[in-house]
């Protein structure tokens, strides 16, 4: 089935309810997604690899791509936020502009006497322009002119970034998760994406749609990233370990959980450190209540080192154990179904690649996925799931799907 031919079927949140996430493929209510911007048009051959992407987008594609991938959400009842929009309306604050500012500016690179004309310059930016920069970044030769002279301006240039572009906010799932009703703010691994954590933290501090929203983890935690956190069951997460996340910010996480009475169970399971598997829902992604799509390679060699809390309040680690056990297991369910990625070791290598693995649930048993991992979505559809298809031929360049380029805000409860 195409996502045009699909009919709305989500329901929709009571008014003025508070989001919450209790699962993978709970009836997806609200998600926030970023259409790809002027940042993408900041990628060429001699910085991609710096800003994590494996070639250059054709940005007018991805952009026809991504607007297609939001309106089948809309389609389906799914409200979608965009994250340039929600940052400018934050930016409104100007307690958030502060904070804006104070994350573009690092004095370390730019010096004094230039760090104190760009930070000037951005003051006086109005909520628009200044989410450009924050977003699209700023090269040396795009800085207002600043009296007296600075070896920093004079030994770069002109086009190299004195603000860093944020490609990847392409991938939303990344920088923030929602378990339960509250919100985590992930602390990014990589140089070049974890200017992204202060976006989402200025977001979620200031947008009025998120006033009151409790926080779930520190900004400033341990390495830990969004793709790295399914939520298998209400009370029951895995947390991928690996490139992007720490066994410290696994730990920090389940702890943070614990405290908060979100889980009940955690799963640490670790995944190779890899750029085809720098997080745990490129190998494995949950597509009904009882079922994951997986990469056949690691099918029975995934393991997982279940956290639970102890009586004394700290954590209690046990394993390494089988993971779809464990996770069958903590779920209360008999086994966890598993459909294979691709008809055989060739066809799921490639199609695990450009994420097959990588689906977004919008309800149980219902998944988008992108059009060209064909064998994947056949196999989906002969085990009975919905398959809602999307191109991503340019989307996909910075090596994410469905399921990373959006952060599932709230969802209907499971029942």
């Amino acid at each position: 089935m195409t996502a045009q031919q699909a009919e709305p079927a989500i329901p929709t949140a009571q008014p003025g309810a508070a989001p919450r996430v209790d699962s993978e493929v709970g009836p997806l209510r609200t998600v926030l997604l970023h259409r790809p911007g002027a940042e993408l048009k900041r990628l060429t051959p001699r910085n991609n690899d710096q800003l994590l992407f494996d070639g250059i987008p054709w940005v007018d594609r991805a952009q026809s791509e991504h607007d297609a991938f939001a309106a089948a959400l809309t389609a389906r009842g799914v409200e979608v936020l965009l994250l340039s929009e929600v940052l400018q309306e934050a930016l409104a604050d100007r307690r958030a502009r502060a904070a804006g500012v104070l994350s573009a500016v690092d004095e370390r690179r730019l010096g004094l006497d230039l760090s104190d004309a760009l930070r000037s310059h951005l003051t006086g930016l109005d909520a628009a322009s200044l989410s450009h920069v924050l977003t699209a970044g700023m090269t040396f030769a795009e800085l207002p002119a600043a009296e007296g002279a600075s070896l920093v301006r004079r030994m770069h240039h002109p086009d190299d970034f004195a603000v860093l572009p944020l490609p990847n906010l392409l991938f939303t799932r990344d920088s923030s998760v929602w378990v339960g009703d509250r919100v985590a703010i992930t602390s990014l691994a990589m140089p070049a994406r974890r200017r992204e954590t202060s976006l989402m933290d200025l977001i979620y501090a200031y947008h009025p749609r998120f006033s009151r929203t409790d926080r779930a983890y520190g900004a400033h935690s341990a390495p830990l990233e969004g793709g790295d956190v399914l939520l298998l069951a209400p009370g029951v997460l895995a947390i991928g370990v690996g490139e992007r996340t720490t066994p410290a910010g696994a730990e920090s996480f389940a702890r943070s959980a614990f405290a908060d009475g979100l889980a009940h169970t955690v799963l640490a399971v670790p995944i190779a450190q890899e750029r085809a598997t720098m997080h745990l829902d490129t190998v494995c992604t949950m597509v009904d209540r009882d079922a994951v799509v997986m990469y056949p390679a690691v099918r029975d060699s995934l393991s997982a080192y279940p956290l639970r809390p102890d009586e004394s309040g700290g954590v209690q680690v046990d394993g390494p154990v089988p993971f779809l056990e464990a996770a069958a297991e903590a779920m209360g369910i008999e086994r966890l179904r598993v459909i294979d990625t691709g008809l055989d070791p060739i066809t799921a290598e490639r199609e695990q690649w450009d994420d097959g693995n990588n689906t977004l649930a919008l309800e149980p048993g219902v998944v988008m996925a992108y059009e060209r991992n064909v064998e994947t979505n056949a196999r989906l559809e002969d085990a009975g799931i919905e398959v809602l298809r999307i191109s991503g031929s340019e989307l996909g360049s910075g090596r994410g799907g469905p399921r990373c380029m959006s952060c599932p805000i709230d969802r209907a409860p499971l029942v």
